[in-house]
């Protein structure tokens, strides 16, 4: 969902290796509480999808899922699984209005610039029904960089991330911290933050 051109293209390049390092944390907790958080028959969006494999589960759980990315070729591979219909998209295309039950941003909203993290965090909120929640994961640190790969981050503190959902109107109800291996070999701090509109 990056707009950085370099950062896209590398995940064109390599969009298969990122689905085989990233299909074992599928089943993972944090994506079970987001579901049993929302309506069964809930609406929502996957906004940074990557190859579609989370889209993939909520769909098999019977939620309705909208699922964008920047990406062209992350997108060939999200069509690719059951139920997933993608497209290709960038955070600033999101215009929907109290449409979503739940937005689900898992490791892609730290491709955006900590300048426009407000606006992309606006969008979002508008973008879901009153009460609806809101998953995303970031990585943990200060500034901006670009990793090994050439891929352009933002790193947040929690308290920088609570403070920023919570202008955006946002509640917090919880932040996990995490540590993975990523695409590019190196083991990263992060953190998930759940809140609700």
């Amino acid at each position: 969902m990056s707009s950085d051109p370099r950062t896209i293209q590398i995940y064109d390049e390599r969009a298969g290796e990122y689905a085989s390092v990233t299909a074992d944390h599928i089943e993972t907790p944090l994506l079970q509480a987001f579901i049993a958080a929302l309506p069964s028959d809930a609406h929502v969006l996957d906004l940074g999808c990557g190859p579609g494999l989370f889209a993939a589960a909520m769909e098999a759980k019977g939620l309705t899922v909208d699922a964008t990315d920047a990406s062209e070729q992350m997108v060939a591979l999200a069509n690719q699984q059951p139920g997933v219909s993608a497209r290709q998209a960038s955070f600033a295309d999101l215009d929907a209005r109290e449409h979503y039950d739940g937005v689900w941003a898992n490791f892609s909203l730290l491709h955006a610039p900590r300048a426009d993290m407000p606006g992309h965090l606006a969008r979002i909120h508008s973008a879901l029904k009153p009460g609806g929640q809101f998953h995303m994961t970031v990585k943990t640190g200060t500034g901006e960089a670009r990793d090994r790969l050439g891929r352009f981050y933002t790193y947040y503190q929690p308290c920088e991330m609570r403070a920023l959902l919570e202008d955006a109107g946002f509640t917090v109800t919880k932040i996990t911290p995490g540590r993975d291996k990523g695409l590019d070999g190196s083991l990263s701090d992060w953190i998930s933050v759940a809140s609700h509109a």
